[in-house]
């Protein structure tokens, strides 16, 4: 990397791009999903290559749901058979994976591989991987709501005792730092409600590419631009004050 090293912590990335990629090619979405899953190999071991501690998936959503029923059936097919492939190579690497999200609506099936996944791994320390399934942040935001309302309730919590890091320690979220980069494939700059408490202060970093075709150098160019930014979170530079 030609800019002296500054890894995040935390990078956050929104797969984004898999069903057209596959559609520019002719193909169904699903293809492009399962040619996603060789980027998520690639950015997993970049990740764990260049220092990142935590590496977050957005890799369905609640809204995911309302797309065609066979494309989602292709989907919780490509997750289960990923997890039993990909499980051994992530222990290898010396990779932890952790899920956030409500796993309720996936099927029996879906969840024992998820639990199967998190059991696993979750003895390893290099990297921290994060796949956010059927996740909202909105649904997120409520939950930890609710949450903090129960405490209220129970009497373990005063209302004036509710603070950023109470609401932060209710989120899915809670056993990692916030990003420090999010990054979006396919040239698209929304983030889809996806970590809105998280990302207040993150930065952010949208190339074109589809999620298909991102590669490792991809994700160390997003490192880079990453280093470049002078992250002041609010604040002035000491050496501007004069």
């Amino acid at each position: 990397m030609s800019v002296e090293k500054k890894i995040p912590r935390h990078v956050a990335i929104i797969m984004d791009g898999n069903g057209r990629w596959a559609e520019n090619r002719g193909e169904e979405r699903y293809v492009g999903h399962m040619q996603g899953v060789e980027s998520v190999r690639r950015v997993v071991k970049a990740a764990v290559k260049n220092g990142v501690e935590y590496l977050t998936l957005y890799a369905f959503s609640t809204e995911n749901w309302g797309r065609p029923a066979e494309e989602v059936s292709a989907l919780m097919e490509i997750l289960c058979r990923s997890i039993i492939d990909e499980t051994p190579e992530l222990k290898r690497q010396g990779v932890r994976v952790r899920m956030i999200g409500d796993r309720s609506r996936f099927s029996e099936k879906v969840q024992q591989h998820l639990a199967l996944i998190e059991q696993e791994t979750s003895t390893e320390e290099k990297l921290t991987l994060i796949l956010a399934l059927n996740y909202s942040s909105r649904s997120e935001l409520v939950r930890a709501t609710q949450l903090l309302a129960e405490r209220v309730a129970r009497g373990e919590l005063q209302p004036g005792e509710i603070d950023e890091k109470a609401v932060s320690e209710s989120l899915y979220t809670h056993f990692c730092p916030d990003p420090d980069l999010i990054i979006r494939t396919s040239g698209e700059c929304r983030l889809s409600n996806f970590l809105l408490w998280q990302a207040s202060y993150s930065e952010f970093y949208f190339p074109e590419v589809l999620w298909p075709d991102f590669t490792e150098q991809e994700f160390e160019r997003a490192l880079e631009v990453y280093a470049g930014r002078d992250r002041r979170f609010g604040l002035v530079k000491t050496e501007s004050k004069k």
